[in-house]
């Protein structure tokens, strides 16, 4: 029996670059991570928000039981959907070793769907981009 596994995730940079942090949301295991990630700018930080999600569905699962999940990944980058998709062309070196670790992520499950959502879709994993970037924020202004 294949289980279903939907997964929002987001990243974003204050400046571009600039301060960044990712977001994921498992909605069917209600989980939550939001994490600093350093500078970066906005597509670097939705490509590891995407990886991170993947790595911690897997962690979660269980490397042996992943082929039995298909799973579907809600992002509002709509480039990075697109790129993963094979609908845009990855130029960028970093986009093309983002690729190649999604890729080879996604070989872990049964399947994996990437779609593009609006902002307003993506309000949990959005909360965890900006929780994260806030508490980095006030640990900066404590030291």
């Amino acid at each position: 029996m294949t289980e279903k596994i939907i997964m929002f995730s987001d990243g974003g940079s204050r400046g571009n670059p600039g301060p960044a942090g990712i977001g994921v949301y498992i909605e069917t295991l209600d989980k939550k991570y939001g994490e600093y990630i350093g500078e970066a700018t906005n597509n670097v930080a939705e490509y590891a928000a995407l990886i991170f999600g993947l790595k911690k569905l897997k962690q979660l699962l269980g490397k042996d039981k992943t082929k039995q999940y298909e799973v579907e990944c809600y992002l509002d980058s709509e480039l990075v959907v697109k790129q993963i998709n094979h609908e845009y062309k990855l130029k960028e070196e970093y986009i093309q070793k983002n690729f190649i670790e999604i890729w080879n992520l996604m070989l872990d499950f049964k399947n994996v769907r990437m779609i593009h959502i609006l902002r307003e879709k993506n309000k949990v994993a959005d909360a965890m981009v900006n929780e994260a970037l806030d508490a980095r924020e006030k640990q900066g202004n404590l030291l």
